[in-house]
């Protein structure tokens, strides 16, 4: 009996590891299927945790060289790629604006996932921004502002609440669905811009009270775009000159 509860205890433990592990194959998919049908910009590969490397899809508007021009990194919402709706559409946009875009992927698991699964992941994608920032430098850029959306947001706010400095000049936040993390409304360091649509999920809207306060004393400020969703169908343009007027250095 002891043996059979033993067995079924490790089958258990075994079940709840793999729900919540990392997937690395849907990763290869996207890239697989990303990657072939760029029109704009170029695939590279960035150092990630564990040496592996991760998918970065880098657009540079021709003119002015990487150290004078701001470089926006990135990161999409939960389960999809760098090129993946409103993300696809930020870094393009925004490098027909005049700004290098670099678009990154974060850590997956399975489809269906709950986005409260991903939690344990925080760590990974938090180092993910971290190695972009550098591999941005380590490129010439030496202006970085970092664009979140949804999930991304989440995973964005870990990232400040570990790194000893902000290693970006400003945050836009798109539809964080959570007030900003204690420690970061304590000492945020950079300026954030907090965006959410009018008819967006109800945890965005439920929190935006708590982050208006934030990003008021962040030197930031939020606005809410009229008749925007979480995934802003319709507002596009105004998103994307929301965004490029916050990064313009002041």
């Amino acid at each position: 009996m002891i043996r059979v509860l033993l067995a079924v205890l490790l089958i258990a433990l075994t079940s709840a590891g793999g729900a919540h592990a990392q997937d690395f194959e849907r990763e290869a998919r996207w890239r697989a299927e990303v990657v072939p049908s760029l029109v704009a910009g170029e695939a590279v590969d960035i150092p990630g945790p564990g040496r592996r490397v991760f998918l970065g899809l880098l657009t540079e508007p021709a003119g002015a060289d990487a150290g004078t021009r701001t470089l926006l990194v990135i990161v999409h919402g939960i389960g999809v790629h760098p090129d993946h709706g409103i993300i696809g559409k930020l870094r393009m946009d925004l490098a027909d604006k005049g700004y290098a875009t670099l678009a990154i992927q974060m850590p997956v698991l399975a489809s269906d996932a709950p986005a409260d699964h991903y939690e344990p992941l925080f760590a990974n994608a938090a180092e993910r921004i971290a190695n972009a920032a550098a591999w941005a430098r380590n490129r010439g850029y030496r202006d970085l502002v970092l664009v979140s959306h949804s999930l991304g947001s989440r995973m964005s706010n870990a990232y400040f609440d570990g790194a000893p400095a902000p290693g970006f000049r400003a945050w836009a936040a798109l539809g964080l669905g959570a007030p900003f993390s204690s420690k970061f409304a304590q000492a945020p360091g950079l300026p954030v811009l907090d965006v959410y649509g009018e008819r967006d999920l109800d945890p965005v809207l439920k929190s935006a009270p708590a982050r208006e306060r934030i990003a008021r004393a962040s030197g930031g400020r939020q606005q809410r775009i009229a008749g925007a969703d979480h995934f802003y169908a319709g507002r596009e343009a105004e998103l994307v000159a929301l965004v490029a007027d916050f990064a313009r250095r002041k």
